[in-house]
């Protein structure tokens, strides 16, 4: 139980409220900012603006998985208002305060280190990011299957990267009957991808690998794929950059050459918010107990 605690729930999507109902249940008292418009009162739970936040009470605070924009904006869907993090207020958060995220930046990572508070990022934990690789995986298909004319079924498939999500789409187009190629750079993975009887390939020969590709998802947060590689694709291509933003495909020259390029780096949110969200607060609910009774001294 967080009897006794006071969280802060600044900004989100749908994803949060089911957050602020795990941890209402587990008796955390919760100030919730950027949820004016939310129709639904949770119990034990107040609806405040940042301004009348006292952060020097808090003992954590938890930020939407994008965690802010590169000046520090807050994504809040359920108000008009516009919420701000700075430096100034997360130095006055007690020494103890943990804030998290599910992603940081450049912006973020500067602040907390002048700071010195400690941003858990939740999306580099593998329990989640494998469990959250889950709705990922569905909504990639739903978008494979809403912006083709062909089945997934015989089509020629390329996943780039063979991460946590690379794994999970790479296997489930599998599944459908496409014919999957994965490229990666790690001759373990490059084995990892011959053992699960897939065809790979190695990204520094990505561009050959494009000529016959049906469907290319991206996982790779980095500009892979670029206008050599879009040079290659067939027009019908169709592109699912699942990466973080801004993603790594040359969205300009995807459009010049005709081919649908599609960034989707928050499918979960968008196809399955209740699940994806239970996700974060299962797991959120079991990093704040931690914490919180290393700091009661008690055994875990």
């Amino acid at each position: 139980m967080l009897t006794g605690m006071q969280i802060a729930v600044i900004g989100g999507d749908a994803r949060q409220l089911e957050v602020v109902r795990k941890l209402t249940e587990l008796d955390a008292k919760l100030l919730l900012v950027g949820f004016e418009q939310l129709d639904h009162a949770f119990t034990g739970a107040v609806k405040e603006k940042m301004e009348d936040i006292n952060f020097n009470e808090l003992d954590s605070v938890i930020l939407p998985v994008r965690g802010t924009d590169t000046n520090g904006k807050v994504e809040t869907i359920f108000s008009s208002e516009e919420v701000v993090l700075s430096e100034e207020m997360i130095k006055k958060t007690p020494a103890h305060c943990i804030f998290y995220s599910g992603i940081s930046n450049d912006y973020l990572d500067g602040i907390f280190k002048k700071a010195d508070r400690k941003l858990e990022l939740l999306f580099e934990r593998d329990d989640v990011a494998i469990y959250n690789s889950i709705p990922t995986v569905e909504g990639a298909i739903m978008m494979a299957i809403q912006h083709t004319d062909f089945t997934i079924h015989g089509s020629n498939v390329s996943v780039l990267g063979l991460g946590r999500v690379g794994m999970s789409v790479a296997r489930s187009f599998q599944a459908l009957g496409a014919k999957v190629k994965v490229g990666a750079r790690k001759s373990e993975d490059i084995a990892r991808i011959c053992e699960m009887a897939l065809t790979p390939f190695h990204l520094n020969d990505i561009a050959a690998e494009m000529k016959n590709v049906d469907i290319c998802i991206n996982t790779i947060p980095f500009p892979i794929i670029t206008a050599k590689v879009i040079a290659n694709m067939p027009v019908h291509t169709l592109i699912i950059d699942l990466a973080s933003k801004p993603g790594g495909t040359d969205f300009r020259y995807a459009e010049k050459r005709g081919i649908k390029a599609l960034l989707a780096p928050s499918l979960p949110g968008i196809v399955a918010p209740k699940t994806a969200g239970q996700i974060l607060a299962n797991a959120l609910g079991l990093l704040i107990q931690g914490e919180f009774m290393k700091r009661k001294g008690k055994k875990i």
